[in-house]
């Protein structure tokens, strides 16, 4: 089984779009429960497998050990897409906004992970967390979603000299631009057009964990080009 958190919608939409095409049983998350259940239904006539939609929130404790008591089987691969982003200049963001940001992509991740950890680090698990390249290099007018996927790397390239001596796998992946609806709430004007869209991501990020079922590959990079 996969589970794949932000699913509904992006990124996480279109991974399990092509798994389930790929006859993969599914379990998908999110925090909002009716666009998840609309994504779940719409892909349930393509795979023979199940589907499961499960809400939840990532940046809560409780609701991530219920996400985790929901499911009927361990899960083979989980692909952490959630998140969210929030810009401009550092003078302009008001800190509820850096909150719910820090929230959604930092702890949301920690809560995650340790979870996994706790339940599964003697288990062959592939754990696949989805950053961006913005957690590779400074930008301006991005100053606390940097802060935030700065702090995601370190803390995963921290876990994984922990789980040394464990089967469980944790890959870092770093999206460059995707044309999704990401952007319209983020609070920063980008001209989108030469970004890729979620399709083309899911369908490169696919691929290229096909080629870490023979090695070990930590990082990954996917963008247009």
């Amino acid at each position: 089984m996969i589970l794949i958190t932000g699913a509904s919608s992006g990124l996480g939409a279109a991974l399990a779009a092509l798994y389930a095409k790929d006859n993969q049983a599914l379990t998908l998350t999110g925090r909002d429960a009716n666009r998840l259940h609309t994504v779940a239904n719409a892909l349930s006539p393509f795979s023979q497998q199940a589907i499961t939609a499960i809400a939840a929130d990532l940046s809560d404790e409780a609701s991530v050990e219920a996400l985790f008591d929901g499911l009927t089987d361990s899960p083979a691969t989980v692909i952490h897409c959630a998140g969210s982003g929030y810009f401009g200049a550092l003078e302009n963001q008001g800190a509820r906004e850096i909150k719910t940001l820090l929230n959604n992509n930092v702890t949301s991740t920690i809560l995650l992970v340790r979870e996994l950890v706790k339940r599964y680090k003697n288990q062959a698990i592939t754990v696949v967390v989805v950053m961006s390249t913005a957690a590779l290099a400074a930008k301006a007018g991005e100053s606390t979603y940097c802060a935030a996927k700065w702090a995601v790397r370190g803390f995963i390239e921290s876990v994984r000299l922990e789980l040394k001596q464990s089967p469980m796998k944790l890959i870092a992946v770093y999206p460059g631009g995707m044309d999704t609806g990401f952007w319209p709430s983020s609070g920063k004007s980008v001209d989108t057009s030469s970004f890729m869209s979620a399709d083309e991501a899911a369908g490169m990020l696919k691929q290229a964990l096909l080629a870490t079922e023979h090695g070990y590959i930590a990082d990954i990079t996917i963008q247009r080009g």
